[in-house]
């Protein structure tokens, strides 16, 4: 299918594509990579009246250091994400997810800040996100503000910005030296993920000092799975304790029944891919 005819602008600075936005109302749209929105509008479940490209905007690319802080500017593709030498040391839950996504081509197109803007809660960043406390700089007429993962995703495809904000920057406070791993269960490469599970462990003499684990496509939005760290913590990095603790991943979620898997085929996926990702961050 065609998309719906609109209007096109490519500002070259961020002031510029908000004031953009604010002139443009509800009806505009934000693009980056263009691989969230594109099928979207090819198959006419959006039909913006104004179309405002980031892809000429400067400062949103790319990666930094902030104090005890790693910044990733939102126009950062998924490639350069997965590559960056600094995330893989402070951030590595983050290069885990971003190497499942989708494939080569999608990666070398699609933007980490467009992946967590679009919210699906099938999408393999929003959980690591979640799971590492990231922070998001959103930029509008009235300035800047930060929003943290945990209140940024409201709804299925719905999010904390308003229509006239962009999301500028992911500030992931720093887990150097930390283990991570990402599993995902979809039936087909390259597929969205029916559940997920993001892990990331801290360990020390052969006890989990810390553990924070999110999972994916378990509620409308990521869900944080409180239970399973409380049940890590401060224990040994054991096989019995990781199996112990993977028992308590559905509490506190809300899995869907659709045409993938029902409900309790969710829980059952969530119990095992914590199981998996823990075990495997661990080195067990």
């Amino acid at each position: 299918m065609i998309p719906a005819a609109f209007d096109y602008v490519a500002p070259t600075t961020l002031d510029e594509a908000v004031a953009a936005l604010r002139d443009a109302g509800d009806d505009a749209k934000v693009i980056a990579g263009g691989q969230s929105l594109m099928p979207v509008l090819r198959l006419r479940m959006a039909d913006p009246s104004v179309l405002v490209d980031l892809g000429r905007v400067g400062g949103l690319r790319g990666t930094r250091l902030d104090g005890d802080t790693l910044v990733i500017g939102a126009t950062t593709t998924h490639h350069e994400v997965r590559h960056d030498p600094f995330v893989a040391e402070h951030a590595r839950l983050l290069t885990e997810a971003t190497a499942t996504v989708a494939d080569p081509q999608i990666r070398h197109r699609g933007t980490i800040g467009g992946a967590l803007a679009h919210a699906d809660p099938a999408g393999d960043l929003s959980a690591p996100a979640l799971a590492v406390d990231a922070e998001f700089t959103v930029i509008g007429p009235q300035g800047s503000r930060t929003v943290a993962a945990a209140d940024f995703f409201e709804d299925y495809f719905t999010t904390a910005l308003r229509p006239d904000e962009i999301l500028a920057e992911i500030r992931v406070p720093l887990h150097t030296g930390w283990a991570a791993r990402y599993e995902k269960f979809h039936r087909v490469a390259q597929q969205w993920s029916i559940v997920g599970v993001a892990a990331t462990i801290d360990t020390d003499g052969g006890t989990i000092r810390h553990a924070k684990v999110a999972l994916t496509n378990m509620a409308p939005v990521p869900v944080r799975a409180r239970t399973v760290e409380d049940a890590l913590v401060g224990r040994p990095a054991t096989v019995d304790t990781v199996r112990a603790a993977a028992l308590h991943a559905t509490d506190c979620t809300d899995p869907m029944s659709d045409a993938n898997a029902d409900a309790e085929y969710r829980g059952h996926l969530a119990q095992v891919l914590t199981r998996r990702a823990v075990t495997t961050a661990a080195g067990l």
